[in-house]
């Protein structure tokens, strides 16, 4: 049972050593292009709550 996970954690190493990791510039281009469309995403989603509010109101009324 040691053997496997020894085993294990060394292959773990080998195939982590294998990783192409992104460069500093990279991980802050996809952080940007995420906080971008999560703020869109935010605004078009709160624009369709209200609207819907809006409109529910105005049903009822």
């Amino acid at each position: 049972m040691i053997a496997n996970l020894l085993q294990f954690i060394r292959e773990a190493k080998q195939e982590l050593k294998k990783v192409v990791w992104p460069t500093k510039k990279q991980t802050l281009a996809s952080t940007s292009v995420v906080l971008v469309f999560v703020i869109a995403v935010a605004i078009f989603l709160g624009l369709v709550d209200y609207f819907l509010g809006w409109l529910v109101k105005l049903v009822l009324s």
